[in-house]
C-alpha cells in the first residue's frame, strides 16, 4: 500500500509541475487569433459532381480567382476565372453560377445591411466567351442569374428588374416599391431574422417566369436608433420592426412572365406569413409554404402557374409551432420528401399526395438534424441525425422506401457533410471535444475514406503549451428530466477544497450548448476562468433541443418560467458538490442567454450571488413578432406569460453582483431593453453595473471591441465571484 500511495504522490506532484509549466490562457490570446482553427475554404460542387470549385480571395494581393479541384485526387485541374486588369475582372468575394454553368456572377464591394442582407456591385462574367459584363452602376441586392444563363434578375431600391444579357435590355418588373414602404423581391427585416432568407424571387426551369413576394409595410410601425459615428450630430437609423402583438407587412404572391410581360397576383387566402416558395420539377408548377399568425398550421401548396389554381399538398399541425425548414425535395413523379415532429421527433417522411399517402423513412427516439439530399439516381436520402447520442451527430444514408440505412460517418462527436452534385462523394467535418475540426474526402456509397484533407495538428499541438483542463460530459437529474451537461473543473482540481460556480447557458427553444464538438471562443475563456480557480458549468434545460418534441416544446406561452426553473435546480443541486462554494454561484449569457441570467439573479436571488447579461431581451413586449409569437402567442392575448416571466417586474428582487451590457445598434434586439431594466433597477434603488458599446450591432464586435468586453466580464467575475 505504502509503494502505491507514494506513485500516486509523485504523479500529482508530476502533475502539478506540468500545470506549472503550461502558459495561461489570455484574452488577447482568444481575440488575437492564437486559437483559430483552419478551415476548407468554402467550396461549391460542379454540376458532373466529380469536381468541385474553390474561390481563393487574397485582398492585400487585391488578387481572387475561382480554381477547379477533382474530387477522387483533390488535384487542381483549372482556374475558371481570375482578377485581371487587362480583362476588366474587378476583385470579387463571391459568386454564383448560373444552372448549367456557363455564367459566373461575380460580388464586388460588398456591404452588409442586416444579418443576411447585402449590397453589391456585380459582374457576369462568360466562360466560354471571356466577356463580363456588369449588371448595374448602382448597388443592388440578389442578383439571380436564369437557368439558361441568359438573363439576371436583381432588386434595386425595392423593385425588381430583369436584364438581358444577350440584347441589354433592362426591364423594371415593379414600379411600386419603396423604402420602408413597398418591398418586391426581398423579405423585410423580420423574415430575414426569422424565417432566415433574403432573397424573395425565384426562376422557374425554362426561365420564363418569375416568382416573387412583395411586402406592404406601410402599417408596421417603424423603430429608430441612433448612430453616433463620427460627425458632429448622430444620424438616425429608421426601419420598421414589428413588435409582438403590432402589425406585420402584408405578403401576397405574384408571377411574372417573361413572355407576356405580365404580372399576376396568386390568391392564396390572405395568409398572414409566406416563409417558402419553391419551383417543383415542371415549370409551371410552384409550391408555396403559408402559415398562421400562431405558427401552428402550415400548408404546403400547389400553384399551377397557367391557370393560378392552387390545391393542398400537405397540411402540417402542432398544438405549439410548426418549424419551418428547407427539408423538401420534389421526386420527379412529384412525390416529395418532407420533414416533420409529427411522432414526437423530427423525422423524414415521403408523400404522395396524389394517392393521399404517407411513408416515415426514419424512426426512433432521436431527431434527424439537417436533411442533406436525395440521390434520384440510386433513391437514397442523405441526413445527420443524432441516433448516436443527443450530443453528437453522425452522417446516415437510408432508401426511399426507408430501408437499407447505412451509417457514414464513424468518429464519436460532432460529423458533418458537404456532398457532391450527385452524391458520388462527400467532405466530412468531424470534431469532438478532444479534437479540432479534421476534414476528410469519402464515398457517399458507403462511407469509406478516400483521403484526409485537412486536419488541425498545428493546433493541437499549440493548445497542448497552454493550461487546458478536459470538458467531462454528464447528466444532471432535475425537475424530473435528465439534462444533459459539460463541465470543466480547473487544471489542479483538488476535491478536497471549494470553488466558486461559474454558469453559463443559451436556453433558446431548439438550442443546443452541450454538444460533443471543439472549442468556439467562449469554451477558451471558460478556460481561462478556471485557470483562474473557478468550475464552469453548462446545463441545457427544458426547451432546449434535440431531445423530442415535447422536451422542446414544454415552455410554450411561457418563455422564461420553465428554463429558469431548471438553471436555479441546477445550480442549488450542484452547490451541494462537496468541492463546490454554494456562497459563490455565478450566471452568464448572451440574447436569449442574458434573458435567463436576469432572470435567475431576480428569481434565484438565494441561490446565484452574480450574473452577467449580455445583450438580454428584457420584455418579450420588445422583440419581433414571429420568433416571440411562434413560442407565446401575442401579448393581448397572453400578457401574464409576458409578465410573469419579464425581468423588468422582478428588479425589487435583486441580491446579488449583476452586470448589463449592450450594442447601442442593435437592430434584433434593441437596447431599449437594458434600458428599461436599468430604469427599473433604478427604481427599485438597486446597485449594479453597465455598459453601452456605441454603434455595435448585436455581435458587440469591431476593432478591440470584443477584447474589452471580456476584460470587462473578467474583472467583474474576478471581483464578485
Amino acid at each position: 500500500m505504502k509503494k502505491h500511495y507514494g506513485i500516486l504522490i509523485l504523479l500529482v506532484v508530476f502533475g502539478q509541475v506540468l500545470v506549472g509549466q503550461q502558459k495561461k490562457i489570455t484574452l488577447e490570446d482568444i481575440w488575437g487569433g492564437a486559437f483559430s482553427t483552419e478551415r476548407m475554404e468554402v467550396l461549391r460542387s460542379m454540376n458532373d459532381g466529380q469536381h468541385y470549385l474553390v474561390l481563393n480571395a487574397d485582398r492585400q494581393q487585391n488578387i481572387s480567382s475561382i480554381d477547379k479541384f477533382e474530387y477522387r485526387t483533390q488535384e487542381k485541374v483549372g482556374t475558371l476565372v481570375r482578377t485581371d486588369a487587362g480583362k476588366n475582372i474587378p476583385f470579387f468575394t463571391s459568386y454564383t453560377f448560373s444552372k448549367d454553368e456557363s455564367k459566373v456572377l461575380l460580388a464586388t464591394e460588398v456591404e452588409p445591411i442586416y444579418r443576411r442582407s447585402r449590397l453589391g456591385i456585380y459582374y457576369i462574367y462568360d466562360l466560354s466567351s471571356g466577356a463580363i459584363l456588369k449588371v448595374s452602376d448602382q448597388k443592388i441586392q440578389e442578383p439571380t442569374l436564369s437557368p439558361g444563363g441568359d438573363q439576371v434578375a436583381y432588386v434595386m431600391e425595392n423593385n425588381l428588374y430583369m436584364l438581358n444579357l444577350a440584347s441589354g435590355e433592362r426591364k423594371q418588373l415593379t414600379m411600386d416599391g419603396s423604402q420602408n414602404d413597398i418591398i418586391n423581391g426581398v423579405t423585410d427585416w423580420v423574415y430575414e431574422e426569422e424565417f432566415s432568407f433574403v432573397r424573395a424571387f425565384d426562376w422557374n426551369s425554362d426561365g420564363d417566369k418569375i416568382a416573387f413576394l412583395r411586402f406592404d409595410e406601410r402599417e408596421v410601425p417603424e423603430f429608430s436608433m441612433d448612430v453616433y459615428g463620427q460627425d458632429l450630430y448622430p444620424a438616425p437609423h429608421v426601419f420598421k420592426y414589428p413588435k409582438a402583438g403590432e402589425a406585420n407587412a402584408k405578403v401576397s404572391l405574384h408571377i411574372y412572365d417573361a413572355k407576356t410581360g405580365s404580372t399576376r397576383e396568386v390568391a392564396l387566402g390572405n395568409p398572414h406569413y409566406i416563409p417558402r416558395i419553391q419551383w417543383m420539377n415542371h415549370p409551371d408548377h410552384l409550391s408555396v409554404q403559408t402559415l398562421n399568425r400562431h405558427q401552428d398550421r402550415l400548408v404546403l401548396h400547389k400553384v399551377n402557374t397557367l391557370s393560378l389554381e392552387v390545391t393542398t399538398l400537405l397540411e402540417e399541425t402542432d398544438a405549439a409551432y410548426v418549424d419551418v425548414t428547407d427539408n423538401l425535395t420534389f421526386l420527379p413523379d412529384d412525390r416529395f420528401i418532407w420533414t416533420s415532429e409529427r411522432d414526437g421527433f423530427n423525422h423524414i417522411y415521403l408523400y404522395d399526395s396524389a394517392r393521399g399517402k404517407q411513408q416515415q423513412l426514419t424512426s426512433g427516439p432521436w431527431e434527424v438534424t439537417s436533411y442533406y439530399g436525395y440521390d434520384a439516381r440510386k433513391g437514397r436520402i442523405f441526413y445527420q441525425s443524432s441516433e448516436q447520442g443527443s450530443i453528437n451527430r453522425d452522417i446516415y444514408s437510408i432508401s426511399d422506401k426507408g430501408s437499407s440505412k447505412r451509417r457514414l460517418s464513424s468518429g464519436t462527436g460532432t460529423n458533418q457533410a458537404a456532398f457532391s452534385a450527385d452524391f458520388s462523394y462527400f467532405i466530412n467535418t468531424f470534431s469532438n471535444v478532444d479534437t479540432p475540426p479534421v476534414y476528410t474526402l469519402h464515398k457517399a456509397s458507403d462511407g469509406k475514406l478516400v483521403k484526409e484533407l485537412k486536419n488541425n495538428q498545428v493546433l493541437l499541438e499549440r493548445v497542448k503549451g497552454y493550461e487546458m483542463a478536459p470538458k467531462e460530459f454528464s447528466t444532471l437529474s432535475v425537475n424530473g428530466n435528465d439534462l444533459n451537461m459539460w463541465m470543466i473543473k480547473p487544471a489542479d482540481f483538488d476535491p478536497s477544497k471549494k470553488y466558486p460556480l461559474l454558469m453559463f447557458q443559451y436556453s433558446g427553444p431548439g438550442s443546443q450548448q452541450v454538444a460533443n464538438r471543439w472549442f468556439g471562443a467562449n469554451d477558451y475563456w471558460h478556460q481561462m476562468l478556471a485557470s483562474e480557480g473557478y468550475i464552469i458549468a453548462c446545463v441545457d434545460g427544458r426547451g432546449t433541443g434535440l431531445k423530442g418534441r415535447d422536451f422542446k416544446k414544454v415552455t410554450q406561452l411561457e418563455l422564461g418560467k420553465f428554463e429558469v426553473e431548471d438553471q436555479i435546480a441546477a445550480a442549488r443541486q450542484l452547490s451541494t458538490r462537496p468541492y463546490i462554494d454554494e456562497s459563490r454561484t455565478g450566471i452568464w449569457g448572451w440574447s436569449y442567454g442574458g434573458f435567463m441570467s436576469s432572470n435567475c439573479i431576480l428569481k434565484g436571488n438565494e441561490v446565484f450571488e452574480m450574473a452577467i447579461a449580455v445583450a438580454p431581451v428584457t420584455s418579450w413586449r420588445f422583440y419581433d413578432t414571429i420568433y416571440t409569437e411562434r413560442y407565446m402567442h401575442t401579448p393581448q392575448e397572453n400578457a401574464s406569460g409576458y409578465d410573469e416571466n419579464s425581468p423588468l417586474n422582478f428588479a425589487d428582487q435583486l441580491k446579488g453582483k449583476f452586470l448589463l451590457v449592450h450594442g447601442s445598434a442593435d437592430d434584433n434586439v434593441h437596447v431599449q431593453n437594458t434600458m428599461r431594466m436599468i430604469e427599473a433597477l433604478v427604481q427599485a434603488n438597486k446597485p449594479f453595473e453597465w455598459a453601452v458599446y456605441p454603434d455595435r450591432n448585436h455581435g458587440i464586435y469591431g476593432g478591440n471591441t470584443r477584447l474589452h468586453l471580456y476584460n470587462k466580464m473578467t474583472q467583474f467575475v474576478l471581483d464578485n465571484l
